[in-house]
């Protein structure tokens, strides 16, 4: 047993540890408190400064992202046609300092934020002005162009010498090069000298039908060249600098993205940024391909004029376009092959159905040329054909894309379905053109044919496909289409020159009716200084009023007819002169002395020479 004193001692020992544990737990009770307040203030501070990292993230890119001008655009893209190495423009999306300021946040807020929002943020301010910038690209050319050509750039501030600079651009080869065509036309008429004109010199009232007819060609509602205008052109450049300016600006804003997005995360927030942009040039270049459909429903081929530049320029573009979407979605790859596609099909659709519309149509007595020249059926068919020529590689890949070779029946080399596709593809498609090219050629000549049945006059048709025959075989001749139509008619020139020269017999045999009268075959014969009876007197009246009656008749009646070719005009005309001046010289010479009459000068109206002056009249309206 204890004693009392001991183990009151004891006991106050106990208490003394329980009293210094108690206050030991309070103390660490009171420092855990401290911490945890500590630790809920170490962390609000940590969201609190993390919060103002992000929002002033947000902040400088707001600010300080600005839309790229179209000046500084088009500076960007303008050495892209040219041979001579360009300066190098600047494109900065940040001020430096402000960059250095947005990578560091960037870093913190991934090392040690945990955060992503930020990239969100980051994507959808620059998609914002990289949208924006390609459409005041576009708004610039519609509010700057003119049928000169665009405004090249202004001076860039800070950059550039004070004077602006107006360098053109360079511009598609759509309608504009007719509408050059016609201008030549106008100021040097076509002689092959002034100009580059690659069709048949043409001068007085043909000088007026035939811009008259170009005119209509570029004008008419109802013309195979319908609807175009320089607003069309000017939406067509656009869009093909919209294009571009795409590639560089995506190229561009990926270099940026770069420095600011970690790696693994660049993809996909590259993929996101570039959507809004990408997509609204697809939904236009898909507005485009929607719009030659109805076009070419309603016959307006211009649609194919649109589409030609704009396909032509996707497939050049198409490499860097791949480059810069290197890891995107598939679904983002796909889209300009999808665009390029629908081009082509509504592009050889345009193509198979003009060549219809040259052999079908119907206008045979609406707008016939009342004087036998050129149709004007003719001159769209060859201004069309001439578009061709600037995009030769573009129709011909329209036309193999829609495997149009078995329509066409070409012949396939067995060497070429084990060479290159690119040989074989360029090959293959130049066949095709070429055939296409006969095709309409060929189409256009039934149809001429069927519109010269409605002249009443077999010498008016004769004239008539005289002139549109002429016409088609100078534009081949004076220019690459000749070279295109022999890969696969190697006798097409022969063979217009053929159908030519019968032309002109035909027309000349118009002149029998007149020459028959005075022929030798026709004569009455006679004893010189016998005199003549009465019944023979009569006939050698009858055979100088048949020949006045019908050299005047016809002379009125040819006056009015047209042969703009000066060439061939002045060829007709001797040819029919030697003809009748010999004629007419050897009756004059045998008849000219006899007293077949009492009033010799009411039958003799006419000297050999003047009859020759009167064939130099024809067709000559001002004569």
């Amino acid at each position: 047993m204890i004693p009392p004193q001991e183990a009151s001692a004891r006991r106050r020992e106990i208490e003394d540890k329980l009293k210094q544990e108690e206050e030991t737990l309070s103390f660490i009770r009171d420092s855990l408190e401290k911490s945890d307040q500590l630790t809920k203030n170490m962390k609000l501070l940590f969201e609190r400064g993390k919060e103002s990292l992000e929002s002033e993230f947000r902040s400088l890119m707001t600010r300080h992202s600005k839309v790229v001008s179209p000046v500084l655009i088009l500076d960007l893209i303008s050495g892209e046609d040219e041979l001579e190495v360009q300066e190098e423009v600047p494109l900065e999306h940040l001020p430096e300092g402000v960059l250095q300021d947005v990578i560091r946040i960037s870093r913190w807020l991934v090392e040690y934020g945990r955060n992503q929002d930020f990239m969100n943020v980051y994507y959808q301010i620059r998609s914002s002005q990289l949208d924006r910038s390609i459409k005041g690209l576009k708004e610039h050319f519609r509010k700057s162009s003119s049928s000169s050509g665009v405004p090249y750039s202004p001076a860039i501030p800070n950059k550039r010498k004070d004077t602006p600079t107006k360098k053109p651009i360079k511009r598609p080869g759509t309608i504009r090069k007719a509408q050059n065509l016609l201008k030549q036309y106008s100021q040097h008429g076509l002689d092959g000298k002034k100009g580059g004109s690659n069709l048949i010199p043409l001068e007085g009232h043909e000088h007026d039908f035939r811009v008259k007819h170009l005119s209509e060609a570029l004008n008419d509602k109802h013309g195979p060249l319908a609807g175009r205008d320089d607003t069309l052109d000017v939406e067509t450049d656009a869009y093909i600098h919209c294009i571009s300016a795409f590639v560089r600006l995506a190229q561009s804003e990926y270099q940026l993205l770069m420095d600011v997005i970690p790696e693994h995360h660049q993809k996909k927030t590259f993929d996101s940024l570039i959507q809004d942009a990408l997509d609204g040039l697809m939904l236009e270049g898909e507005n485009i391909v929607s719009a030659a459909r109805k076009a070419i429903i309603r016959h307006d081929f211009s649609a194919v004029l649109t589409v030609f530049p704009i396909l032509r320029h996707l497939k050049q573009t198409k490499p860097e376009f791949d480059q810069v979407l290197q890891g995107t979605a598939a679904s983002t790859k796909n889209k300009l092959p999808g665009l390029i596609t629908s081009m082509e099909t509504v592009g050889a659709k345009a193509l198979e159905d003009f060549a219809d519309n040259i052999k079908n149509d119907p206008d045979k007595e609406y707008n016939m040329p009342k004087d036998g020249t050129v149709h004007e059926l003719t001159s769209n068919a060859i201004l069309f054909l001439q578009q061709l020529l600037d995009f030769q590689e573009t129709a011909g890949a329209m036309l193999a894309s829609q495997v149009l070779g078995d329509t066409y029946n070409i012949p396939l080399d067995p060497r070429e379905t084990s060479s290159s596709a690119t040989s074989y593809s360029s090959e293959f498609s130049k066949r095709l053109l070429s055939t296409y090219i006969c095709k309409v050629l060929g189409n256009l000549q039934l149809n001429l044919l069927s519109k010269s049945k409605v002249y009443e006059d077999p010498a008016l048709s004769a004239i008539f496909l005289h002139n549109n025959y002429n016409y088609i075989l100078k534009a081949l001749e004076k220019s690459e289409l000749i070279q295109l139509v022999a890969v696969t008619q190697k006798t097409a020139e022969r063979s217009y020159r053929e159908h030519i020269e019968q032309q002109i017999q035909t027309y000349q045999r118009s002149w029998l009716k007149v020459t028959d009268y005075i022929a030798e075959k026709n004569l009455p014969v006679f004893q010189p200084g016998v005199k003549l009876r009465d019944k023979e007197r009569q006939m050698i009246k009858e055979r100088f009023k048949g020949f006045n009656d019908g050299l005047e008749e016809l002379c009125k009646i040819q006056k009015a007819w047209a042969i703009p070719d000066m060439e061939q005009r002045d060829k007709i005309r001797q040819a029919q002169k030697n003809i009748v001046r010999e004629t007419y010289g050897a009756f004059l010479h045998r008849y000219g002395s006899v007293p077949f009459t009492k009033n010799p000068e009411k039958y003799i109206k006419y000297r050999v020479e003047q009859v020759g002056d009167m064939i130099d009249r024809l067709f000559d309206t001002s004569a």
